[in-house]
């Protein structure tokens, strides 16, 4: 089940995180990029989930960890933005950013290794 993966399990409680920071941005921002910030975080645990649910057909599980590494480095960019427009604190951006990039490397890590099995 998707639930075991560890970056399954990371990508879930970073899109939480983000979504009660994009709770703090000035209004019309929590609709705009803090919406955009949002979405992208959690396509990364969808995109893990859904793929892994296709995890025999090792071609389609790829595509799916690309799909949610291409998020992953879409939430980088947001959180840069968030940063520059003074919504996120230095240290949140430097602490969001490490998570993030460890989660991508973690994601692109098991798209190297992943051999299907039958009984996953």
């Amino acid at each position: 089940m998707y639930k075991k993966l560890l970056v399954y399990q990371r990508a879930y409680q970073q899109a939480l995180e983000v979504h009660q920071i994009s709770q703090t941005f000035p209004q019309f921002e929590r609709y705009e990029l803090g919406g955009q910030l949002r979405r992208a975080a959690v396509s990364i645990a969808l995109n893990i989930a859904e793929g892994y649910g296709r995890k025999d057909a090792k071609a389609e599980f790829q595509h799916f960890l690309r799909t949610a590494q291409g998020s992953c480095n879409e939430v980088l960019v947001l959180i840069e933005l968030a940063k520059d427009l003074g919504y996120l604190k230095q240290e949140e951006y430097e602490s969001l950013c490490d998570r993030y990039t460890i989660t991508g490397k973690q994601i692109y890590r098991l798209r190297q290794s992943w051999v299907p099995r039958s009984n996953d």
